[in-house]
């Protein structure tokens, strides 16, 4: 588990709420995230997902 984070962990990290980041585990938005039981681990170098409310190129 020392490569992992939590979502509390991930919601610091990131500046993010913990339902949002669950959402994003659960949508599979984030790569190689594990699910135990109620719980998600989150690779600790998993950059944070793009938002996908935003366009890259808005010129």
């Amino acid at each position: 588990m020392l490569d992992y984070i939590s979502v509390q962990q991930a919601s610091d990290k990131w500046g993010i709420s913990k339902r949002r980041i669950q959402k994003l585990c659960e949508e599979n938005r984030i790569d190689g995230t594990v699910r135990f039981g109620r719980a998600w681990a989150i690779p600790k170098d998993t950059p944070k997902p793009a938002d996908g409310r935003l366009k890259e190129n808005k010129k």
